[in-house]
């Protein structure tokens, strides 16, 4: 006997549908699956056995032969157990119920318990696109698919609930899109925390208004870190599609909580700086798992200590930086993930941190400091579009019991130069000013003279690449925005061009 039933895999950000088809047909006993599966598939046949077993049921004693099409494509992970399941009830009139419009996702224990799986969100958005009524997925995996409007999601927590409701006997409630209320959020860090560093704010404030990548740059102590874990909280809020975006890359990593059915906030990714190359552009052996960049989409991705990352982990974020895509290629094939991020690094000036320093004398020699700065090569400072000088702070400012500007004053200026970059985009498909092609520079970015002439004296004087000037301009371009001024004047252009002042040429001249 032969039936046949719909389960989904993953390729990359897109799921494809599987076809399992089950035979049972008199000889030898065994138990074969075909049509390329990886290793967890193969031993899916030890964890269905024992489950169809401890629930009662019979396991036919014949020969077995499953097959997962298209069988070109190879399938990967433990999903597979709950269709295989199914399946095999089905075949052998064990079960008889409709599932023609239904399709199965889920991990079996050797009890018959149903535990979650990564993939769940791009999966269910597939079975809507091709008309399934119906998708039945782990009970803790259920939120993540009920994001989805307009397919019922029905979460399983054992088989014999599974069952019961296919035979009319028992039944499941779909699964309610649950989004995380705002009372419900834990708190972000604020801005009114920092103690001076007015320079640095400033900074962070255009580098969210226009998505900028930056650098921050000083001695231990100075508040780097604390003032990049509190970008995210002056970002825009997401939009929906991007919140569903991002929650795809995070359950097809497999890390998204449970409590956590749709992210909405920008993610905030600092990885340790020991981190390989795999692990920030993504990677894997049998399947190909998104990496730091990407997981850091529609948000920030945090280098600490910049120097102290290899050389070929910070050679491979350059096209990603520049593409917001990244392409994973194998043997097998090509993958690619999307990765939209702001870069926000941070960095010692020296290996001792204090050069530079007012007060504290560096105990480097200068070839140590040339060395340490080299780390970090001209291409890649190139594609940070602010290089924030983060000094000591002072004690009168340390001591003060005034509160500094909260990170919702700052928000509401960021929202508004948002809002007037969506309106002069709104036509080119994104979103700020950072993501503008070489192309829209001209039209995007009229200058008075006297800003067109102070422009050309920084190129020509600091001998910036065309990258640069083309960073310069999108940056003066969101000053402009945050000043609601539509066409960039002089001073939008030196405050720019002062967040340029550790470009290549300059960066070991400093020693």
């Amino acid at each position: 006997m032969v039936s046949c039933l719909h389960s989904f895999g993953l390729n990359g950000m897109d799921a494809f549908l599987v076809e399992i088809e089950v035979d049972i047909s008199k000889g030898l006993p065994g138990f074969d699956i075909v049509g390329l599966p990886d290793l967890a598939v193969r031993e899916s046949r030890d964890r269905v056995r024992s489950a169809i077993k401890n629930c009662g049921y019979e396991f036919p004693v014949s020969r077995i032969t499953m097959n997962l099409a298209p069988a070109d494509v190879k399938k990967s992970g433990p999903l597979y157990d709950l269709p295989l399941f199914v399946s095999l009830l089905s075949a052998t009139g064990q079960l008889d119920a409709e599932l023609s419009d239904c399709a199965f996702l889920g991990e079996l224990s050797l009890t018959g318990e149903v535990r979650p799986v990564a993939g769940v969100l791009p999966m269910v958005i597939a079975a809507k696109e091709l008309g399934f009524s119906t998708v039945f997925v782990p009970a803790r995996n259920a939120a993540e698919g009920a994001a989805v409007k307009g397919i019922q999601v029905l979460g399983v927590e054992h088989v014999r609930q599974l069952t019961a409701y296919l035979t009319g006997a028992g039944e499941l409630l779909p699964a309610q899109n649950g989004l995380p209320s705002a009372h419900a959020r834990k708190p972000e860090p604020d801005f009114c925390d920092v103690k001076g560093q007015e320079g640095a704010r400033r900074a962070l404030e255009i580098a969210a208004a226009g998505g900028h990548n930056a650098l921050l740059i000083g001695p231990p102590g100075s508040g780097k870190s604390m003032l990049a874990k509190r970008l995210p909280s002056i970002l825009p809020d997401m939009s929906f599609a991007e919140s569903i975006e991002t929650t795809k890359i995070h359950s097809i990593a497999g890390i998204l909580p449970p409590d956590t059915p749709l992210i909405t906030r920008r993610p905030f990714r600092a990885p340790h700086h020991t981190i390989s190359a795999p692990g920030l552009a993504g990677g894997g052996g049998n399947v190909i798992k998104p990496g730091e960049v990407s997981l850091a989409h529609n948000g920030v991705l945090f280098l600490d200590e910049l120097p102290e990352f290899s050389r070929a982990a910070l050679e491979v974020l350059r096209q990603p930086i520049e593409d917001s895509v990244v392409t994973i290629s194998r043997v097998s094939g090509s993958l690619s993930y999307p990765c939209s991020v702001m870069l926000v690094a941070a960095m010692n000036p020296c290996p001792c941190g204090y050069f530079g320093h007012p007060t504290r004398p560096c105990t480097c020699s200068k070839p140590q400091v040339a060395r340490y700065l080299a780390r970090v090569s001209g291409p890649l400072l190139d594609r940070l579009d602010l290089h924030i000088d983060a000094q000591p702070v002072e004690f009168g400012a340390l001591a003060s019991k005034d509160k500094a500007e909260s990170s919702a004053a700052i928000k509401a200026r960021v929202d508004k130069a948002r809002e007037v970059q969506a309106r002069r985009f709104a036509s080119a498909g994104i979103s700020c000013n950072a993501r503008m092609t070489p192309g829209m520079l001209l039209d995007a970015c009229p200058m008075t003279e006297d800003a067109n002439r102070l422009l050309k004296n920084a190129f020509e004087r600091m001998g910036l690449s065309a990258r640069a000037y083309d960073r310069i301009l999108k940056v003066a371009r969101t000053i402009a925005d945050l000043d609601g001024e539509e066409i960039i004047a002089s001073h939008h252009v030196a405050e720019a061009v002062q967040y340029r002042s550790l470009d290549r040429k300059y960066w070991l001249q400093g020693e």
